[in-house]
């Protein structure tokens, strides 16, 4: 009975180093579209804010950038297109990734 309690212990003494330290790589926002503003062009920014009382924060996108609609990747073109369709813009989210690391947009997702 002591060697099991022995053994446990030291099992446990062992693994308490394990304890890994996370790292937030990329953060993802839930922007009410009349706070966010659409890009022109692959190559340009995105400002939005997180709440109404926030700054507006600009970040840069990639070439690597996805434009999400419904669950489907499409061309900036189209994104424009169907976002700017979108009437009730307080009520509609756009989902938002920054990479923090980089600090870009890796992708930006609306569901209609």
């Amino acid at each position: 009975m002591y060697i099991r309690k022995l053994f446990v212990a030291l099992i446990v003494c062992l693994s308490l180093p394990a304890v890994a330290e996370f790292t937030t790589i990329e953060r993802a926002y839930e922007i009410a579209l009349s706070d966010f503003t659409v890009p022109v062009a692959q190559s340009g920014s995105v400002m939005f804010r997180q709440c109404a009382d926030c700054e507006t924060k600009i970040v840069r996108m990639t070439l690597a950038t996805n434009f999400i609609i419904n669950g489907d990747v499409v061309e900036l073109k189209e994104f424009r297109k169907s976002v700017f369709e979108i009437r009730d813009r307080a009520r509609t989210t756009v989902i938002v990734k920054h990479h923090l690391k980089s600090d870009t947009i890796t992708s930006l997702s609306v569901n209609l």
